[in-house]
């Protein structure tokens, strides 16, 4: 394999996922105002109107009050980039951010998010200027994930640990992502993305 090759395939990969990423970002604005079906439950009178705030755009729904705020932006909203695992708070896959702060969005009522600001790996990146957030260009950088379906809580929760300010070393950043889990076991590299990240993320 000659360099040129080589560089060449590198910047294929990595132009491929920086489209795949914005791609996903541009593909949930597509959903804004697609958001009107309610989820299917045992009895529509259980259902109350509910408006939420995800990425800057308001949703107008109508949901059961036990629907967790996972739910609601995965089968309602249509934003599939927050994944269900474990279901449990245990894996760190559904994290999202609310007000700024890392939550589990399966462990978190759609109704206790009413009034808030509600962020989701879809409002990461800046489709206007096509531009990916710095966490994402880290995590393309330095490889930071496998099989991918961890990804999007790995980098919201590494977005909010950044804003925490719990990034002083390699062994904060370990403790304070450390409910995330990775199945791939790509910690070595993520946590060199967050590393490169920290200092290019505002933070107020």
């Amino acid at each position: 394999m000659t360099p040129d090759s080589s560089s060449s395939r590198g910047l294929g990969r990595r132009s491929f996922m920086k489209r795949t990423m914005l791609g996903s970002a541009a593909s949930g604005l597509g959903t804004l105002h697609a958001a009107e079906k309610p989820m299917p439950t045992r009895s529509p009178r259980d259902r109350r109107p509910l408006a939420l705030t995800v990425n800057g755009e308001a949703y107008h729904l109508s949901l059961e009050p036990r629907v967790t705020l996972l739910d609601a932006l995965r089968e309602v909203v249509g934003l599939t980039g927050t994944k269900k695992g474990c279901n449990h708070g245990q894996c760190g896959a559904c994290t999202v951010l609310v007000d700024g702060q890392r939550v589990l969005s399966c462990l978190t009522l759609a109704a206790r998010c009413v009034g808030k600001k509600i962020t989701t790996i879809e409002g990461l990146a800046d489709t206007v200027d096509d531009e990916l957030h710095p966490v994402q260009e880290a995590f393309i950088d330095h490889d930071a994930f496998q099989c991918g379906f961890c990804t999007s809580g790995q980098i919201m929760s590494a977005v909010g640990c950044i804003h925490e300010g719990h990034t002083g070393s390699a062994d904060e950043i370990r403790e304070s992502m450390s409910g995330n889990l990775c199945r791939c076991a790509a910690y070595p590299n993520i946590l060199a993305a967050v590393e490169e990240a920290k200092s290019k993320v505002k933070t107020d």
